[in-house]
Order: structure tokens, then sequence, then C-alpha cells
């Protein structure tokens, strides 16, 4: 590992130089392989963060306090530390930049994380697709990649969501996302957006069946989801 940033309260960024990396695209997941000493191993799958630039990969992991490897990625490991990686992984959860469809991203929690892979390949390789993002998260202390989210980025429409607490005089009080959230932030139907949904299962689930019952074609909406594992 090359270096590592704090994202929040609970999730760190970590970056990894991997010689000869194939690349990848947004989207995409890695497999994440830890050995211990005694030769017990485990693996957990984590969603790049980057944009592809050469041999660098980004990670950004949530902490689950009574996960078996969040704890030691977000915590213990090390500049300078190596881990296995195997990847990437992937074809159906990703955006291309050929795609010229509004695209809509429907984040819950750390599932910002791929959705964020793809708002940076867009601004990397400077297209004109129109994105529009909607991002619930339980408060603003666990909002992850803050500062780059407030720039400006012609393009990228962006709407948060707090279920648990807002900020200051925050216009909508908290609460679970619902039908009017996704169809006042999101695209109309009849633009045929491809729909991105990642988070919980719950979370993925819900917003899934909002997104066919506001109309949305099923075979629009791509969905990745985690377990309380990762």
């Amino acid at each position: 590992m090359t270096d590592r940033r704090v994202e929040s309260q609970t999730a760190r960024t970590l970056v990894f130089e991997v010689p000869d990396w194939p690349g990848h695209l947004a989207g995409q997941h890695v497999d994440v392989r830890l050995t211990a000493e005694d030769g017990y191993s485990t693996q957990r799958s984590y969603s790049l963060a980057s944009a592809p630039d050469g041999e660098s990969v980004e990670l950004t992991v949530q902490r689950v306090d009574d996960g078996e490897v969040s704890p030691y990625l977000t915590d213990e490991l090390a500049v300078g530390d190596v881990v296995e990686l195997r990847g990437p992984v992937g074809g159906w959860f990703v955006w291309r930049p050929e795609q010229k469809e509004p695209i809509l991203l429907v984040a819950g929690g750390s599932g910002l994380v791929p959705l964020m892979a793809m708002i940076r390949m867009r601004r990397a390789i400077g297209s004109r697709t129109p994105f529009r993002l909607v991002y619930s998260v339980r408060s603003p202390e666990y909002q992850l990649f803050v500062s780059e989210l407030r720039r400006d980025d012609p393009g990228l429409d962006k709407t948060y969501l707090y279920s648990r607490s807002t900020p200051p005089q925050w216009p909508r009080p908290p609460g679970r996302f619902t039908a009017p959230d996704l169809s006042g932030a999101g695209w109309p139907p009849d633009f045929e957006p491809t729909c991105y949904v990642c988070g919980s299962t719950g979370f993925v689930e819900k917003a899934a069946g909002l997104l066919v019952a506001l109309g949305h074609h099923p075979g629009r909406i791509r969905t990745e989801r985690f377990g309380p594992s990762r």
C-alpha cells in the first residue's frame, strides 16, 4: 500500500500500486485476500473507487465493527504493507464511456464507492453524458468523498438524503428514501436512463422496486449489493 486517506469517521481509502495492472472499468471490484502467519487466509470483495489510472488502484473500505477483514484494512494496514488483489472482476455493473443515455446513480452508504468510480471516470475523459446522483446516508459524518463531491462538475446533479440526522437547517427531515425522492431527483422513465443502484441488500431491493414502480424498465436497472461481512 502506498497511501491511505480518511474519508469519514469509519471509512478509509487505501491506495495500491499494482505492477502490470490490466486496467478496469468503473463499477468493477477486486477480491482482497489476507493471509496470517499461521497460514489462515480469508477473502473479501471490495469495489474499486478509482477511475482507470495506470497501475494505481484505490479501494474505499467502510469499517464494520464485527467484521473479519474491514477493521484490519481500515485500522491496521500500513503504508508499505502488501496484500493480494485478484481482479478486476465483474462486467454487468459497469459504466462504459460509449454509453450516451442519461445515468442515474442511487447509492446507500458505502454503496457510493463503485458509483464514485463512474463519476471519476466521466470527469477524467471529459464525458458530457448527464449523470444524476441520489446518495442516502445515515448522517453527515458518514458521508464519503465530501470535498470532491462539492466540486463543480458540469452535468452531474447531486441529491443527498439523510436517514437519521441532517446538517443544520437541511430542507428535508431525516428519514428513509421514498418514491418522491427518486422521482424528484432522478430521470423520468421516458428518458430511458440506465440506473445503477448500490448499497445493502435491503436498500437495493427497495430502491429497485421503487424505480420499477415509477415506470423504469427492469432491464435498465443494474444492482450491486453487499452483506454485513463487507
